[in-house]
């Protein structure tokens, strides 16, 4: 597989905070047209690749904290999701085969061998079902707190504070919810120190966009909440594993210990986390994750 991909960087975007976040992460921030959809790719590190797709309302930016750690021994490649973060989708509609094509074109033109793709949340049911009919295409799937393996029934605060904050992404709400979905919020904004304020307006600010709305609100109608088919899971041919937080308030863990035990896939759970363990427990993601990768050095070499 031959990467190709364009070297030129904007020096600049037209956002400060997402410009001061970029400043904090080893990593070159390259823009590509996939699929007539814009979009921004952050890629960093040498050695096998690694995809990581976000979750719904977020951004390439919300690995930030995992991302120094794993360009030690990757290359790390991180889109923005379609209409999410920088993406603009240059097309008149999106649907779910486009995302698919968005997503093939991503890795042929990034990535030098099939890559580890690691999805937390839309971007778990996305990549499962990328693998579903693309499995050729990738060497591994890591689902982290993944739509699509049960039904999607969050507990009631959850429920509610999310349709408080989509009708109004105002501070307040977003200070309201967000404890629904990280365990201990003081901890997470004293760990990020100065660059708290700059990932909370950013995100603060792409809430508030109705094109990024639209485009979220399309992608988890489609492609996250649907429950994916025991069958069309079954059909998954490439090794899978599933990370999961102990306390996700969404898509419990009882549904990944039902999913691994029904198609025998390996699961780790990170303590005192909830849907977001990539942000909240950094140094407990990566070192989950690299049991992965050991996994798949380990069958790069036997299958030679």
């Amino acid at each position: 597989m031959e990467t190709k991909f364009n070297n030129t960087r904007k020096k600049t975007t037209e956002n400060i905070n997402r410009n001061r976040l970029l400043a904090a992460i080893p990593v070159v921030e390259h823009r590509f047209d996939f699929a007539g959809i814009h979009t921004p790719v952050l890629i960093g590190g040498d050695g096998p690749p690694v995809i990581l797709l976000h979750g719904p309302g977020e951004s390439s930016l919300w690995w930030m904290r995992v991302i120094p750690m794993l360009t030690k021994t990757h290359r790390v490649i991180v889109p923005d999701l379609p209409g999410h973060g920088d993406s603009k989708i240059n097309r008149d509609s999106l649907n779910t085969d486009l995302v698919f094509e968005w997503l093939s074109r991503l890795i042929k033109q990034t990535c030098p061998s099939p890559p580890v793709l690691v999805g937390n949340i839309l971007g778990g049911s996305i990549g499962a079902r990328f693998a579903i009919g693309h499995g050729e295409q990738i060497r591994q799937l890591v689902m982290v707190n993944s739509l699509g393996l049960g039904r999607f029934r969050p507990a009631p605060g959850f429920a509610f504070g999310l349709f408080r904050f989509i009708i109004r992404p105002t501070e307040k709400n977003f200070n309201l919810f967000f404890p629904h979905c990280i365990y201990d919020v003081d901890d997470l904004q004293r760990q990020m120190g100065e660059h708290w304020d700059p990932f909370v307006a950013y995100n603060l600010e792409c809430a508030r966009d109705k094109k990024r709305s639209k485009a979220m609100n399309f992608l988890m109608k489609k492609l996250g909440i649907p429950k994916i088919p025991s069958e069309d899971l079954r059909k998954i041919d490439v090794p899978t594993t599933l990370i999961w937080g102990r306390l996700d308030k969404a898509n419990k863990l009882k549904i990944a210990e039902t999913a691994s035990k029904k198609y025998d896939w390996p699961l780790h759970v990170i303590e005192k986390t909830r849907d977001d363990p990539k942000l909240e427990r950094p140094g407990e993601f990566v070192r989950a994750l690299s049991s992965v990768f050991k996994t798949s050095k380990t069958m790069a070499n036997f299958a030679r």
